[in-house]
């Protein structure tokens, strides 16, 4: 079907106005914040799920791909529209429609922003844990889409942990309710955990019931400069073997702070070529009293120096550097190429370490930073002339296998956060066995027997 054709049967179906056709529209839902692009035929800005169902309904007998799409805050292109077809973008879908004190749940459209959600249950005094990088620009529905989490999954885990129902557009257009909202629920299968995770190749997420819990009433947070990161992970090691469970443990390296130091300012970083961030959270003489053990055992670790932060103003200003730290890297004029992979946490330093082998044998700056508490450090390989260059390239990917073969060598992941997407397709194989990856296909091919949705990303799509 010829792409004019395809806007003048959407804009027939749910109007005009949700079905612009500008060059500038369809250019900005071409990508998200990786490299990959391409242009659909039509962009379908939906503000109720009957517009979805009727899109999908379309799209399925004409058997047109749709790529469903949230904020657009990936760093995978997994919202790139790889075969063309429709954009079905929710981000106007951003109704708050519950948040219930009593039951500890707020029911919500995937537009929703997770910074506009966190701060509205803190308003009634609940809270939402996960909390990506993103939280300011990032929707709910793409949180969900990728099982997104955050610094704060060492204690409070990921989206996973939260979602108790959904509301779900099958690519046929029939919609799905699964679970609830009750905090326990085991009748039959997980439905709503399937959704999660899946990156749009499965379903279209129109609202989620997702956990609260109560808001934590104080907190702390620690900021130690260490002379070495591997004195720095020794650290992390040392903090949970002492029987705390921070809220989040972040770790950063040299050429981080480096970057930082000239992005952000000196003043802001501590010394060292280490960095380490601890933030505690609970009843405020618990918090205190952890607080003071934790900064006295990172002294007795010989960190250089630490800061304490105490009430939500103080620990903000010290989580400024950490969430500085992605730009601080961009600023440097190098590609930033973002790997959110995991490893066992008992492999923190061999990590460390194999990063360093990796900087000296290809030749690129490997910057280190991230959610140490859980093993997910973020590998970011910073190379110039990356876009330029095809040599490049091949010499990046050629450190991107031995990284990624390594980490699933030593039992770890290539992706903990960010998804597969189309960045980390080349590695899908390596990183799936044969069984999983036709359980996947099964999955696929049962929701998805025409492989409208998301197509040409890591499930192979049924023939169209």
């Amino acid at each position: 079907m010829k792409r004019e054709t395809i806007v003048a049967r959407l804009r027939s179906l749910i109007g005009r106005a949700a079905v612009p056709d500008t060059p500038a529209v369809r250019a900005e839902h071409a990508k998200d914040r990786w490299f990959a692009a391409r242009e659909p035929d039509a962009v379908v800005l939906a503000r109720t799920e009957a517009q979805v169902v009727k899109v999908l309904r379309f799209a399925h007998r004409h058997r047109i791909p749709v790529t469903p799409r949230g904020a657009g805050c990936g760093y995978v292109g997994g919202c790139v529209p790889a075969s063309g077809g429709i954009v079905l973008s929710v981000a106007r879908m951003k109704r708050i429609r519950e948040i219930h004190v009593a039951d500890g749940v707020a029911v919500v459209e995937p537009g929703v922003i997770t910074e506009v959600l966190r701060a509205e249950a803190a308003a009634q005094g609940l809270f939402y844990p996960p909390d990506p990088a993103s939280l300011r620009e990032c929707s709910i529905g793409g949180n969900i889409a990728t099982n997104a989490g955050g610094p704060r999954c060492l204690k409070y885990g990921v989206t996973r942990n939260y979602v108790l129902g959904l509301r779900v557009v099958l690519p046929d257009g029939r919609v799905l309710v699964t679970g609830g909202r009750t905090h326990k629920n085991k009748t039959g299968f997980d439905l709503a955990g399937l959704f999660v995770g899946s990156e749009g190749l499965l379903g279209v997420v129109t609202e989620a019931t997702l956990r609260l819990l109560p808001l934590p009433p104080f907190r702390a947070v620690l900021s130690a400069g260490f002379r070495t990161m591997d004195r720095a992970a020794a650290a992390v090691q040392a903090v949970l073997g002492a029987g705390f469970l921070p809220a989040a443990l972040e770790i950063a390296d040299a050429f981080t702070l480096e970057s930082a130091r000239r992005h952000l300012g000196r003043g802001l970083v501590p010394p060292g070529t280490a960095h380490l961030l601890v933030e505690l959270d609970g009843q405020e003489a618990a918090v205190r009293s952890d607080a003071g053990a934790v900064s006295r055992l990172l002294s007795s670790l010989r960190a250089l120096e630490v800061q304490e932060a105490r009430g939500h103003a103080a620990c903000e200003q010290l989580w400024e550097l950490r969430r500085g730290f992605s730009e601080s890297l961009k600023a440097t004029g190098l590609v930033k190429l973002n790997e959110d992979i995991v490893v066992p946490r008992g492999r923190l330093v061999d990590l460390i370490a194999f990063a360093r082998k990796l900087q000296r044998r290809h030749g690129y700056p490997v910057a280190c930073f991230g959610h140490a508490g859980d093993g997910n450090i973020h590998v970011n390989v910073m190379a110039a002339d990356y876009h330029r260059s095809a040599t490049v390239r091949r010499r990046v990917r050629r450190a991107l296998d031995e990284l990624f073969a390594q980490v699933l060598a030593w039992g770890g992941a290539i992706t903990g956060e960010h998804g597969i997407g189309v960045a980390k397709l080349p590695w899908w194989n390596q990183a799936v066995p044969p069984v999983g990856r036709s359980v996947h296909t099964a999955l696929k091919k049962a929701l998805d027997p025409r492989g409208i949705l998301n197509p040409r990303k890591f499930v192979a799509a049924a023939s169209r």
